[in-house]
């Protein structure tokens, strides 16, 4: 099993949107980074477990988490003219950009904020503090566990 941050602004979709969502799971798409799509095509399986970050809002920082139900397969939105993630250069037969299926682990009771993760040791240098607009990044399984020890 590996281990995953995941990251989403909450007005567009955040974890209270995948807790309303049917058996609160939902196709995690839009990845629209080469570097992100790559670790999301490539590296993220089913079973992986995800840390759900909240980015560019009030409460920035770690939601919960999510587990990966099914791995990797095209993206249907880039095949979708009226979709904000259209793709003309994508194609059936060559899609450009994938997405994979996740469920809501936990809702953390309260946002651990990044300047909360920045101060702790095991989690100061958490991949999405050096390069921050990467939207799908790998954590160790120290670092999954350091984020929940941050839990009240």
């Amino acid at each position: 099993m590996n281990y995953w941050i995941f990251k989403s602004e909450p007005d567009e979709f955040g974890i209270d949107h995948l807790a309303a969502s049917p058996q609160q799971t939902t196709c995690w798409d839009g990845i629209r980074n080469y570097q992100a799509r790559n670790n999301l095509r490539d590296n993220v399986q089913k079973g992986d477990r995800v840390l759900f970050y909240h980015s560019s809002c009030k409460e920035i920082g770690m939601a919960g988490t999510m587990e990966v139900v099914k791995a990797a397969y095209p993206d249907p939105a880039q095949f979708d003219p009226d979709s904000k993630y259209y793709d003309a250069k994508a194609s059936a037969d060559n899609p450009r950009w994938y997405c994979v299926d996740v469920r809501l682990l936990e809702k953390f009771p309260r946002v651990i904020p990044t300047k909360v993760l920045k101060a702790h040791p095991a989690t100061a240098d958490l991949s999405i503090f050096k390069q921050g607009r990467l939207s799908i990044a790998p954590v160790s399984a120290g670092q999954w566990k350091a984020v929940h020890a941050l839990l009240p």
